[in-house]
């Protein structure tokens, strides 16, 4: 293999690639990076078995081939070449990268030990906007748990709809739904999946001109794959039950108010700076045109701040983890928002003002007085 290409284009696309990269593994191919020279292009792939990253760099091929590298180190190599092109030549153990002022060399192991991505791409679900589905997407995926125990809480529950899909996500004590509009869906049979938070959290960090996602989705081999630009993503579904979400949300309310979500989340802030060392409790009193926002600890004082507020029903109050408003207001880039109840013990439920495809319920917090 011999290949000539830009080093902005390796920088670019190792970066990525790299999330893939195993961590911790008994496998030390999985350590790699496959390189594979063909057709004018170069494939840069690595896996650590959970999930699959796989990019096309333009380059002119001299001579076709495939090897594995160690991922770090070329990486590492790469981001330091201030030179405008490198090339890349492998022999029978080991890969010579040249610049205009570095020569390097890798040892290297046989591309046939590299795990196959996937067997096959499945079918094509939908064709999705990038930038619509990363608003939506990062209103739902931070709801999801990272407790790796509990397998399908890790994850986020798809159910195909006829223009779309509804996007679940729950780590028992917070739960965000959201129904997407897909730009071009393709029609099927209404079925459920569960995708692992962590693909879809790469997904948001994949930075591709192209503005085009495809969705595959695999039956046989339990896979998921996405497509944008000359980045794929591939992520193994996950096989568990999600749990009867549906439950849990409450369908009527006595208190409704709305706010400004900007206002709402600085004062959250700042309450949080007093919450720390109380469990992290920050309480809502509703009231008539304002809610006011508080928090209050023994050994560092307490702290109120007043929204802004339209409330219908009867004054009422309601105490949440800090952490979970911080994360909702910081996901939700919208004007306004909705706070729905019935009262301090049972769930709030946040909604976007006038868009009843999304909603946030975070489960309360009983307190004193």
């Amino acid at each position: 293999m011999k290949v000539t290409l830009l080093t902005a284009n390796m920088q670019k696309k190792l970066s990525y690639v790299n999330h893939a990269v195993s961590l911790k593994t008994q496998l030390p191919i999985l350590l790699n990076l496959l390189v594979e020279a063909k057709d004018d292009k170069l494939k840069v792939a690595a896996t650590d078995l959970e999930i699959a990253i796989e990019t096309v760099l333009p380059a002119t091929i001299v001579e076709e081939g495939a090897t594995t590298i160690p991922a770090k180190t070329i990486t590492e190599l790469i981001s330091s070449l201030s030179d405008d092109m490198v090339t890349l030549t492998s022999a029978d153990t080991t890969l010579e990268l040249v610049s205009k002022k570095t020569k390097s060399v890798f040892p290297t192991t046989a591309s046939e030990e590299f795990p196959k991505l996937y067997e096959e791409k499945g079918e094509l679900i939908a064709e999705m906007e990038a930038e619509q589905l990363h608003k939506d997407l990062s209103s739902v995926v931070f709801a999801a748990s990272t407790d790796t125990t509990r397998p399908a809480l890790s994850g986020v529950l798809v159910r195909r709809e006829v223009d779309g899909f509804l996007l679940v996500a729950t780590d028992g004590f917070r739960l965000s739904l959201r129904h997407y509009k897909a730009h071009k869906a393709t029609e099927g049979e209404e079925h459920l999946f569960i995708v692992p938070a962590r693909v879809f959290k790469e997904l948001l960090s994949l930075k591709e001109e192209s503005e085009t996602i495809k969705l595959y989705v695999s039956e046989s081999s339990k896979q998921i794959l996405f497509e944008q630009g000359d980045t794929t993503l591939v992520g193994r579904l996950i096989e568990a039950t999600f749990p009867n979400y549906e439950k849990i949300i409450p369908t009527d309310f006595s208190v409704n108010v709305t706010f400004d979500r900007e206002e709402m989340q600085k004062a959250v802030k700042i309450c949080s700076i007093f919450a720390r060392d109380s469990a992290n409790i920050i309480k809502f009193s509703l009231k008539e045109d304002h809610i006011i926002v508080s928090s209050e600890t023994s050994s560092v004082g307490e702290n109120t701040v007043r929204v802004d507020a339209v409330l219908k029903g009867e004054e009422n109050e309601i105490a949440f983890n800090a952490k979970y408003l911080i994360d909702l207001f910081a996901n939700v880039d919208v004007k306004e928002m909705q706070l729905e109840m019935v009262g301090p013990l049972n769930p709030g439920v946040f909604k976007i003002k006038d868009d009843p495809s999304y909603l946030h319920l975070i489960m309360p917090i009983r307190v004193q007085g």
